[in-house]
């Protein structure tokens, strides 16, 4: 299959590709839509960035105008199910782009936006309906919705609906829809669970795989820096800094960490922007423009909002946290060196957690990455155990040796670190022992109170040694002590 037109689309869905510039079909969609435009449930092994969107969105439009009738009220025709509001939103962009010659009626629904709007665009029912569950479970609760018209489902990202949660509520929308669909079943990983949920929502389907997760893009190249935790901040603005960089992609693990990296990109004089599940909806979009357009540079992400970041031209792909999943490596990268430009991947590893994480990629992608040592001299070998401390020995008197003074005792004694409550700061508190003093159960034992405030320093000290010499040594006779 070398050409769109061989596909034998409907006129006005060959116009849009034509005005779109699509020529060449990628191979996930030269596998599917072949077998989607006969009517068969199909599942899709490919990961982001392959073109699945075109590979359902075509057959499906085909289809529709075979048979164009009109939705009915509160219903859809086409229901596709997606994990995040971006990856939504430009699932019904393309949809929307595919169909410009046919006046499609199309409509999104995902949380983070009043739900008004929504409630109001499906009134009249419409053809194709792209969601997030949670929202759509929302409309259908609310009375706003009725799912028992639907004729195609897609489920894009499967596996990033497993990690987020939503596999029971696929489990809900599903039961509601009619038996009688054609079904398109996306995934860019095969775990068991959702192999499960692919058996139970499919019948008879065909399997298409391409571009398996293990692989990475040639064009790609890709490197690691080893560095301290502490130094990270550092080298990802010394980075952006010297490399050159169209746009940059930076991931976090965490929504908070990525407000963090924000904070110090802007603090070293380089504009940055975050965007996770926290954010506004409006937020979210706003910084997704700009970053487009490249009035943003540089876009701090987590990997659940990550996923409906489709765009082109970025350069850098940089790791600020090295993700514990394998394949998620792989889709990280796999958001530069598109539409046959080149790209960087640089990989920031911090800690034998983070080497631990490295040894699973590189198995996973067959691939030992080129490694560069930027920590700390010394900062990465094991610290030596600290010596414990050792209480300084008095000094010799002519009354004879002096008792060990006890921990703690009073305004005199010698500090060995400050100690409010419990903490103990300058010396080692391992489970309730204490080196350089008798520590139990996290109680220090007080000194006798009984030389409060006669001395001050070594006076102190004085006081406490006197106090604990023997009496016939300080010339008084001992009392003798009762049986």
């Amino acid at each position: 299959m070398t050409s769109f037109q061989d596909f034998g689309l409907a006129d006005p869905l060959s116009r849009a590709l034509k005005d779109e510039n699509y020529v060449t079909p990628t191979p996930i969609q030269a596998q599917t839509i072949p077998i989607a435009l006969t009517g068969r449930d199909v599942i899709g092994i490919a990961q982001t960035g392959t073109g699945k969107t075109a590979s359902f969105a075509l057959p499906i439009l085909h289809r529709l105008l075979e048979n164009r009738t009109r939705p009915q009220s509160k219903t859809c025709r086409v229901l596709v199910l997606s994990p995040t509001r971006e990856l939504s939103g430009q699932i019904l962009d393309s949809f929307n782009a595919y169909g410009r010659h046919i006046r499609l009626t199309s409509t999104l629904a995902i949380g983070g936006v009043p739900m008004g709007r929504q409630v109001r665009a499906l009134m009249g029912g419409v053809e194709v309906l792209v969601a997030t569950p949670g929202r759509l479970l929302d409309l259908v609760q609310g009375n706003a919705l009725k799912l028992n018209q639907v004729e195609f489902l897609v489920l894009d990202e499967a596996d990033r609906m497993l990690d987020m949660g939503f596999i029971n509520d696929i489990r809900k929308i599903v039961a509601k829809l009619p038996v009688k669909r054609q079904t398109l079943f996306f995934s860019a990983t095969m775990p068991k669970d959702i192999a499960d949920l692919a058996e139970q929502m499919l019948r008879d389907p065909a399997r298409v795989a391409v571009t398996p997760v293990s692989s990475t893009v040639e064009r790609i190249t890709q490197k690691v820096l080893q560095v301290d935790h502490s130094a990270k901040p550092a080298v990802l603005a010394e980075l952006l800094k010297t490399e050159s960089v169209n746009r940059a992609l930076v991931f976090t693990r965490t929504k908070h960490g990525a407000d963090k990296v924000v904070k110090g990109l802007v603090k070293a004089g380089i504009p940055a922007e975050a965007i996770h599940g926290n954010k506004s909806q409006n937020h979210r979009e706003r910084v997704l423009a700009a970053f487009r357009t490249g009035d943003i540079r540089t876009l701090v992400a987590t990997d659940i909002a990550a996923r409906g970041i489709d765009v082109d031209g970025i350069s850098h792909v940089i790791n600020f946290d090295l993700t514990n999943i394998p394949e998620t490596y792989v889709h990280r990268i796999g958001r530069t060196a598109r539409a046959g430009a080149e790209g960087t991947a640089i990989s920031l590893v911090a800690g034998a957690e983070e080497l631990g994480y490295l040894r699973d990629i590189e198995k996973l992608i067959r691939v030992a990455l080129p490694k560069e040592d930027r920590r700390t001299p010394g900062q990465h070998r094991p610290a030596p155990a600290a010596p414990q401390q050792q209480q300084r020995p008095a000094a010799p008197s002519a009354h004879g040796p002096r008792r060990r003074r006890r921990p703690g005792g009073g305004a005199g004694a010698p500090q060995h670190g400050r100690h409010d409550g419990h903490r103990n700061e300058g010396s080692r508190h391992e489970g309730g022992r204490h080196d350089g003093g008798r520590h139990d159960g996290g109680r220090h034992e007080p000194a006798r109170a009984s030389h409060a405030g006669k001395g001050e320093g070594i006076q102190g000290v004085a006081f406490l040694h006197r106090e604990s010499r023997p009496a016939q040594n300080r010339g008084q006779k001992r009392r003798p002590q009762r049986p």
